[in-house]
């Protein structure tokens, strides 16, 4: 549901003879839901600040059907496109799942003896080009548009995959590895983006969520099929799953431009007409329903303003805006929230789960389980546990809270199953055999730590940096944030094959990570489930968010077709299609 402020402009004869929004119910707080037409609603209510100011501000929100399943089923259309798109979360996470499984595939190892330098430099060689290439998708997006940007991003990826199933020596599968590493990179940026981009209001919190589901499907998928060719003779045992990597990519390559492109795009290059086409057609509308559906107007109208609201924080030239933007996060203002979501992503990495993901079967091997079956079965199960996790936290994540999941739900139980396992380690460690409960309960321990993490620091890291941020540095934090990830994923897989000679040690310095994420989540981190942009800045005791909702409703005022003042209430139309709220109770 999107929410946003009107400003009172002078009084307009109010004619009874147009048609007038229904009224649905009364919202506490001098508040109004009116039924628009398709099924819509329009919450209009006063500011519970006494201020002077906010004594003349309305606040709204808006929805065009309801959320969750029913949602999705209703505005089927969006979300189908928003699925495709999440591909690139597919590919993503198939990338990180295939790893494991070729790192010790019998052909693999005997044709190029790696060891713990050279697994290191494979897996982290990606993430750097995926830092690369989520810092470059950024820039093409704005100049070339979202699904060009995909076109490319896909070819990149593709041109990477052949490198690596059709490489001739490690220096081919590391040089493929960078360049699917940029595609990657700039998939994982530009697929959420686009998702956001074109999704209704009430559906964009479920979506975000459902691009972590991609990426755990890919890594579910990328580790059982390198498990299922293990077998294969000779160097199809690795090639034909790093090859499969093709289908997501050019899914995307030959899809994407059947995607009608996003609106916010073509408001940003000015194409007013083309992005109301655009929004018709991604909420089911008709050309003639279009100019009567107020909720389209006015959901075009705040891709306006947030247009203007840019510009005049920022400046007209690019080189200014993007200077400016990156500025203004390092001020007094916002460092706390630069702060959080660059934190959430190193505690989201250094949790250990990406150890997990690339090592894992070097890693239970290390917990005393033998026989290559074995240890690939309960490494792939951390995929599935994962992915089965993340479900409820599609459901539950808005109702139960960010804090409560990161502390209790969260760093408190990775914590405590990582300390266990590296106790175990370090005291069973040369005679498992003897001792074979104490290792199916390190097990028991990794899918655990894995549970907590997939309700917590999985889909939070995503959500929380895109909530912190007032509007004018939204889109720049959220890509510092996603900066840190790779960054923080490059050393992961860097420094873990050589300390995984000490599993008790990486263990125990995961451990530590999750304590620290815990007393951070305690003490640094607010809850922002459910709070403004006005009250964010009561959280954070600075006045940020205030400052940018104020420009906005001066810009606002630039589109006075919009919005109108009627006998002293919010009266909102969109060309024919005409209404005044209710009046008060007598």
């Amino acid at each position: 549901m999107a929410n946003g402020d009107y400003l009172p402009l002078p009084r307009h004869a109010c004619d009874d003879s147009l048609s007038s929004l229904t009224l649905s119910s009364r919202r506490v707080g001098d508040g109004y839901t009116t039924k628009t037409p398709h099924g819509g609603t329009l919450t209009v209510y006063s500011s519970s600040s006494a201020t002077e100011e906010s004594a003349s501000t309305y606040t709204y929100s808006y929805a065009y059907g309801p959320t969750g399943l029913a949602g999705l089923f209703r505005n089927r259309y969006a979300a189908g496109c928003a699925i495709f798109a999440s591909v690139g979360g597919i590919s993503f996470g198939y990338d990180q799942g295939v790893i494991a499984n070729v790192l010790v595939m019998k052909d693999f190892v005997s044709r190029w003896p790696v060891g713990p330098w050279e697994k290191g430099i494979m897996t982290a060689v990606l993430e750097l080009g995926a830092l690369f290439g989520a810092l470059l998708a950024g820039v093409f997006a704005d100049k070339y548009s979202r699904r060009r940007s995909i076109f490319l991003a896909s070819l990149v990826f593709c041109a990477g995959s052949a490198f690596q199933a059709g490489a001739q020596s490690l220096n081919h599968l590391i040089l493929g590895r960078a360049i699917g590493g940029l595609g990657v990179g700039a998939l994982s940026m530009l697929s959420p983006l686009y998702m956001a981009e074109i999704s209704s209001p009430e559906l964009r919190g479920s979506l975000m969520a459902l691009e972590q589901l991609a990426i755990v499907s890919g890594v579910v998928f990328g580790f059982w099929a390198g498990f299922l060719t293990r077998n294969v003779p000779g160097s199809a045992s690795w090639r034909i799953p790093l090859a499969l990597q093709f289908l997501p990519g050019i899914s995307l390559c030959l899809g994407c431009f059947l995607l009608p492109p996003s609106p916010r795009f073509l408001v940003l290059k000015g194409r007013l007409d083309e992005a109301m086409q655009s929004l018709s057609k991604l909420r089911l509308r008709t050309a003639a329903e279009a100019p009567h559906d107020p909720l389209l107007q006015l959901e075009l109208l705040e891709m306006q303003v947030d247009v203007a609201l840019e510009t005049r924080w920022l400046g007209n030239n690019d080189g200014e805006k993007s200077v400016n933007s990156w500025r203004r996060l390092f001020c007094r203002e916002y460092i706390d929230r630069t702060s959080i979501g660059i934190m959430i992503m190193f505690f989201q990495q250094w949790s250990g789960i990406n150890a997990l993901l690339y090592y894992g079967p070097t890693l239970v091997t290390s917990i005393g389980l033998e026989g290559d079956l074995v240890t690939l079965l309960v490494s792939g199960g951390i995929g599935i546990v994962q992915f089965l996790a993340v479900i409820p936290a599609i459901f539950y994540l808005d109702r139960l809270g960010r804090k409560p999941l990161l502390r209790a739900g969260g760093s408190a139980l990775m914590s405590l199953s990582h300390i266990v396992i590296a106790v175990l380690i370090h005291r069973y460690e040369g005679n498992w055999p003897a001792h074979s409960s104490a290792a199916w309960l390190a097990v028991i321990c990794i899918y655990a730590f894995t549970a907590a993490y997939g309700v917590s620091f999985g889909p939070i890291g995503w959500v929380l940096p895109s909530e912190v941020f007032p509007l004018s540095v939204r889109s720049k934090g959220v890509s510092l944030a996603t900066a840190s990830n790779w960054v923080n994923n490059f050393l992961i897989g860097l420094v873990t094959p050589p300390m995984i000679q000490s599993s008790a040690g990486i263990f125990f310095l995961f451990g530590t990570a999750c304590f620290a994420a815990h007393f951070w989540s305690t003490y640094f981190v607010p809850e922002t489930a459910g709070i403004s942009l006005e009250e964010m800045d009561a959280v954070f005791g600075t006045t940020a968010g205030k400052e940018d909702r104020r420009v906005k409703v001066e810009v606002s005022t630039s589109l006075t077709r919009a919005w109108h003042w009627c006998n002293g209430e919010i009266r909102v139309f969109a060309r024919e299609y005409q209404g005044c709220p209710p009046p008060k109770e007598t």
